[in-house]
């Protein structure tokens, strides 16, 4: 006899059951509607890409955080992609000429990442991107953010859960200069504030001390952070708000006042937060994260703007922003606040309640009509099912519709009657079974009325 072997799930994967799978798809198709009523346009790419792609700009350090392989017998390095956005800078680039400008694309997909698995991160997951290329105005900046805030509050969310905390890369850089970083420290203390608040007080010291980053410089950063919390009107973004004069704090600025126009700004206050980074070079300007206020889970969303990227994949100068937000942690917020829909709900929203349970009285002509109406059903666009039991009992059959939720169950008494059950109230008609949309129809379950040759 052979031996039988048993497999577990993947480390950091999951299996999805149709419940769940209908809660994943409640939250698809939420971010599909959301791009569309924001003007964005779906665009995709493979799941896989060169290893290039991602090591051109993050370096070879990239690798270990990443799943990279080789085709036995092939020479070239792939890696499964953990991001979008240098996927949408290939794409744009190879069509650059013909492309609109601005282009508004969204793509939600599946995307990976080697590392530790942990409540809120996964090593496979779905992320949602929304991307407007070609535009350099602090309107697009603008619009992405709302974007992002338009799916929170189409699920519910509020200020008083999540917060958008917004910063700009080049006004990070001209502050920390003036507090006396020297400049060939900036990608070191980008990303000693990058990873700030996950590090203890002498983690951090020794952090800034091993990359000889002078400790003074912080503590003139942490005095101005302080003071820019305590401006909440854009009307008040002065030099002498937080003791600086530079272009870039009226570019952050004016991504302020378009949020105000668009009656954002509740949820962003402060709306200068300093500690937002972004691990990722590539950020140019605006960068922002959605965080719980609870602090209860990792950043809910995340983007900012790359104007140097494009050209980067051989593509001419094109500014661009956008931002991404997966679903592990979405979900998990959505949940904890009670946001989700019920499972019932789930179900109908994810079309898993059959609108007809075609039942046979047990009679051979009965048996034999079951098929027919069933396919009759589905050519008509309705979900028609038939119990996968062996019994001829009626009762239990019923039993069967019920638990699979069915709105409706037709007990065939032969190719022409039967009887239709309204599930739900309980009420019984006899039928006969040409007339069965018309009957079906009166409960509120419409089928196409014909079917073009």
């Amino acid at each position: 006899m052979a031996s039988q072997h048993s497999f577990q799930t993947p480390t950091g994967t999951r299996d999805l059951y149709p419940l769940d799978a209908a809660k994943r798809r409640f939250i698809t198709e939420s971010w599909r509607q959301t791009s569309l009523r924001h003007g964005f346009e779906e665009v995709d790419g493979p799941t896989f890409e060169h290893l290039e792609l991602y090591t051109v700009k993050s370096g070879e350090g990239i690798i270990s955080e990443l799943f990279s392989f080789q085709r036995a017998g092939g020479e070239k390095t792939y890696a499964l992609r953990p991001e979008f956005t240098p996927t949408l800078a290939r794409l744009f680039a190879s069509k650059a000429g013909s492309l609109p400008k601005p282009s508004r694309w969204f793509t939600a997909g599946p995307f990976f990442r080697a590392e530790r698995p942990q409540r809120g991160r996964l090593r496979e997951f779905l992320q949602w991107n929304a991307d407007i290329i070609g535009d350099p105005s602090p309107t697009a900046d603008a619009e992405v953010i709302g974007c992002c805030v338009g799916l929170l509050e189409s699920m519910g969310l509020t200020p008083t859960h999540c917060r958008v905390r917004i910063s700009h890369r080049g006004l990070m850089k001209d502050l920390s200069l003036h507090c006396g970083l020297p400049e060939d420290k900036l990608d070191a203390w980008f990303a000693y504030l990058d990873g700030e608040a996950k590090r203890s007080g002498p983690e951090n010291d020794a952090f800034l001390v091993h990359r000889g980053v002078p400790l003074f410089v912080r503590e003139k950063f942490d005095a101005i952070i302080e003071k820019a919390k305590n401006v909440t009107d854009p009307d008040n973004f002065t030099p002498e708000s937080i003791g600086l004069k530079s272009e870039t704090l009226e570019q952050h600025r004016a991504v302020l006042l378009e949020l105000r126009a668009m009656g954002l700004l509740a949820w962003c206050q402060p709306p200068l937060d300093l500690r937002v980074v972004r691990g990722l070079a590539y950020y140019t300007g605006m960068v922002f994260e959605v965080h719980e206020i609870s602090g209860g889970e990792r950043a809910l969303a995340g983007g900012g703007r790359y104007d140097n990227l494009i050209e980067l994949f051989g593509g001419p100068s094109t500014p661009a922003v956008g931002f991404g937000m997966g679903d592990v942690v979405l979900s998990l917020v959505l949940q904890d606040n009670a946001l989700l829909p019920g499972d019932e709900e789930m179900l109908e929203r994810a079309g898993l309640r059959p609108d007809v349970f075609v039942i046979s009285n047990g009679t051979p002509q009965a048996d034999a009509a079951v098929q027919p109406l069933l396919a009759f059903l589905r050519r008509h666009q309705l979900h028609a099912r038939r119990t996968g039991k062996t019994t001829k009992n009626i009762g239990k059959l019923l039993h069967d519709a019920s638990n699979q939720r069915a709105r409706v169950a037709i007990i065939l008494e032969s190719d022409q009657v039967g009887q239709m059950k309204d599930m739900s109230s309980g009420t019984q008609i006899a039928i006969n079974l040409r007339e069965v949309l018309g009957h079906l129809a009166t409960l509120g379950i419409r089928g196409i009325a014909k079917i073009e040759k």
